[in-house]
C-alpha cells in the first residue's frame, strides 16, 4: 500500500513557508501523493493555487486535489485549472472530484445546492470533452492547455456515500474514501460499495484509495480533537464534539496499527491528513512509511 501526506492547508497559520516546507518534505520522503482540499468560507487558502505551486516545486510526488466539488464551479474551468496543474507537474496530477457537504459553500459561489449528483456527473463529461479537445460550443476553439496525460488526469471519486459511490463506477478510475478516525469498518464499506458498482458496469477493478486524521506533534491528542471539532463544528458542536472524542491516532503505533488494518482491506494508497502544521509531523509520518 502506498502511503501519502495532505498538506495542512486547514490551520489558520498556513503561510508560504508551509507550503515550502511540507513540499520539499514530501517530495524528498517516501510519500507517493501530495493532497489539499477545498473550502470556501474559512480562513484556508485556495486548495487550486496551493496544489499549482506544489506541482511547480516538486518533482516526484502525484498531485491530488482531495477534493474539487466540482458542481460549484464551472466544469470547463475546472478542466481548464488541472490541465495547467498537469502541464506544470509534467504529468503527475490525479483529480479527485465529488459534490462536498458544504452548503454554504454553494452559497458562497452563487452554485446550487440541489440535483448536485447529476451535476457532477454532467461535469466530468464536460471535463473529459474537454480534455480531449472538444470546443466548449459550435464555432469556437478548443479550451487548453492540452494535459500532459494522454485523455487529461485519471479521475477519482471523492465519495463515501452508497449512492455517490455508485454513480461514480459509469466516470470514474478509482475511489478516494475516508474513514475520519482510521477505523477499517468504513473503508470495508466503501471499498465493497465500488468494488460491487464497477464490476456491475463491467469495468475492471477501481483505484482503491481513503484516508484518516492523524497528529504525532507535540500534545498530539488535545491537539487532534481540537482540530476535527474545528473541522466539523458546522454541522453542530454536538456533532463535532462526539466525531473528535473518537480520534485516537495520535501516536505512532496507533498510526501503524491503523495503516495495517486499511492495507488489509485491499486499500492501494492512504492519504495521512496531519492536524497541525508542525513538521515534526512529515518527518514522523515518513518514519512510518519508511519502516512499514
Amino acid at each position: 500500500m502506498k502511503i501519502s501526506i495532505c498538506v495542512p492547508y486547514a490551520k489558520p497559520e498556513y503561510n508560504r513557508a508551509t507550503t515550502l516546507d511540507w513540499c520539499r518534505m514530501a517530495d524528498e520522503g517516501p510519500f507517493e501523493s501530495l493532497g489539499c482540499g477545498e473550502r470556501i468560507i474559512s480562513h484556508t487558502q485556495d486548495m487550486r493555487v496551493i496544489l499549482s505551486a506544489a506541482a511547480a516545486l516538486t518533482e516526484r510526488v502525484k498531485i491530488v486535489p482531495s477534493l474539487y466539488v466540482l458542481p460549484m464551479h464551472s466544469a470547463v474551468r475546472v478542466a481548464k485549472e488541472l490541465a495547467t496543474m498537469d502541464v506544470l507537474s509534467n504529468g503527475r496530477v490525479v483529480a479527485t472530484v465529488g459534490v462536498g457537504g458544504r452548503d454554504h459553500d454553494y452559497r458562497a459561489v452563487g452554485a446550487s445546492f440541489e440535483k448536485r449528483l447529476q451535476r457532477l456527473d454532467a461535469g466530468v463529461e464536460t471535463m473529459k470533452r474537454t480534455w480531449a479537445g472538444e470546443p466548449p460550443f459550435e464555432g469556437t476553439d478548443p479550451v487548453g492547455p492540452v494535459p500532459v496525460q494522454p485523455g487529461g488526469p485519471p479521475i477519482w471519486s471523492g465519495a463515501m456515500m452508497p449512492k455517490a459511490i455508485g454513480r461514480s463506477a459509469k466516470w470514474a478510475d478509482g475511489l478516494y474514501g475516508f474513514t475520519m478516525n482510521g477505523d477499517a469498518g468504513p473503508v470495508r464499506q466503501q471499498f465493497q460499495l465500488a468494488l460491487d458498482a464497477w464490476k456491475a458496469e463491467g469495468r475492471e477493478r477501481p483505484y482503491l484509495a481513503t484516508g484518516f486524521w492523524c497528529c504525532l506533534a507535540d500534545d498530539a491528542d488535545a491537539r487532534l480533537k481540537k482540530y476535527v471539532f474545528d473541522y466539523l463544528k458546522i454541522a453542530g458542536d454536538e456533532i463535532g464534539k462526539a466525531i473528535a472524542e473518537t480520534m485516537y491516532t495520535s501516536n505512532e503505533d496507533a498510526v501503524r496499527r491503523v495503516l495495517d488494518g486499511i492495507e488489509a482491506e485491499g486499500c492501494d494508497e492512504c492519504f495521512l491528513v496531519p492536524a497541525t502544521a508542525d513538521l515534526i509531523e512529515v518527518e514522523r509520518l515518513a518514519e512510518i512509511a519508511v519502516k512499514r
